[in-house]
């Protein structure tokens, strides 16, 4: 990360006193008003345990879903870990008042002031009264052009956190990877995917599709794809049939009405909704994954949120187990792996979803290059 400054080298007296904006991503899930999955926030604690120790003041900057959404209940939560005050205004006499009280202060979704998702100057310019120094730890985020990730860091002295640059070290190996290089691709929207898989068409050596990213592929090879679910701008995997290294479920799990089975692409028909992966195609991927050096997966390879994550759960469990250095990321992989007990099984785990994808395309994102200025 050329250009940028570390905060982890930062003194006592660089931090004594001192009021730091740390950009963290505590868009946590929720379940009945409880955080269910707090994996990402974990990995963050550290920096602002460190802050603290340096006797520094912290004003926690996230958001949580759109403008309606509200951080109260990630505060509740958050407080068994980080006594803070939560300040429900963007209002530099209450965030004076909340660091009067306690060294910590978090401020509502940033979302909620329409000049954050429009990188509007003024509200980086209210929100840089507020302290002396800025920090990004929110790498999942950094690929949104928003105020307090692009504006922001350009109006204080600006750094990176430990975690933020871990990801972006992490994620650059699979730039020059080790080979054999399998790259496992799923998740829903195609259009999301395009960049990344144009990139990767050139350093994996095979890139298995699943999921219903893989029918968007089965749509253009005319197969019938019933009531599965298929992107609207399935056309645009038409551009990737004439690759060899893109290699695609040979048979899936099926349901029509309460009756599921185990079908090859070609042979659906229109009342069958594709669910899963098929037992034939995770041995295809167990085979590959065995012999690789380096693997990269991102997507789960079923409708995970639906409940059909067996196919999901068995791809963990075979690159788990695989020699290979391997990088997983993307929200429902994490959840699979931690409900197998597997997160110590991967040499690194990223907490980022569509940032992950998008420095993997462009090898860079917003918030780095604002880092740099």
């Amino acid at each position: 990360m050329d250009g940028i400054k570390l905060a982890s080298d930062l003194t006592a007296a660089d931090l004594r006193g001192k009021k730091v904006l740390v950009r963290v991503d505590l868009n946590l899930p929720l379940q009945d008003g409880e955080v269910s999955d707090d994996f990402r926030f974990q990995k963050t604690l550290p920096l602002l345990q460190f802050l603290l120790k340096q006797e520094a003041k912290i004003i926690l900057l996230s958001h949580l879903g759109g403008a309606a959404g509200s951080l109260l209940p990630v505060s509740r939560w958050l407080q068994k870990f980080l006594p803070h005050v939560f300040v429900e205004s963007f209002d530099a006499v209450a965030v004076e008042r909340g660091l009067a009280e306690k060294p910590v202060v978090l401020l509502e979704n940033l979302r909620r002031d329409r000049g954050e998702e429009n990188n509007l100057s003024e509200f980086a310019e209210r929100l840089a009264k507020f302290g002396d120094l800025y920090i990004n730890e929110a790498f999942s985020v950094s690929h949104r052009e928003h105020a307090s990730v692009a504006a922001l860091p350009k109006l204080l002295p600006h750094y990176v956190g430990p975690r933020f640059k871990q990801e972006y070290e992490q994620l650059s190996k699979a730039f020059t990877p080790e080979h054999p290089f399998i790259f496992i691709l799923g998740g829903a929207k195609f259009t999301t995917k395009v960049p990344v898989l144009k990139k990767f068409m050139y350093l994996a050596d095979q890139i298995f599709i699943h999921g219903a990213l893989a029918n968007a592929f089965f749509k253009e090879l005319g197969y019938q794809t019933g009531t599965s679910l298929v992107d609207e701008q399935s056309d645009m995997a038409r551009q990737f049939l004439k690759f060899e290294k893109i290699v695609l479920p040979v048979d899936v799990r099926v349901r029509r009405g309460t009756e599921v089975s185990i079908k090859k692409p070609d042979e659906l028909n229109k009342e069958d909704e594709i669910i899963d992966v098929g037992v034939d195609s995770l041995e295809q991927l167990g085979e590959a994954v065995a012999t690789a050096k380096f693997v990269l997966w991102n997507g789960p390879v079923g409708r995970f949120e639906f409940g059909f994550r067996g196919g999901t759960d068995a791809v963990a469990k075979i690159v788990a187990e695989a020699e290979a250095h391997s990088i997983i990321g993307g929200g429902d992989t994490l959840a699979a792996i931690r409900d197998l007990n597997l997160l110590d099984k991967f040499d690194f785990i990223s907490t980022a979803g569509g940032a992950m994808l998008d420095f993997l395309a462009e090898g860079t994102l917003p918030g780095i290059e604002a880092l740099k200025a």
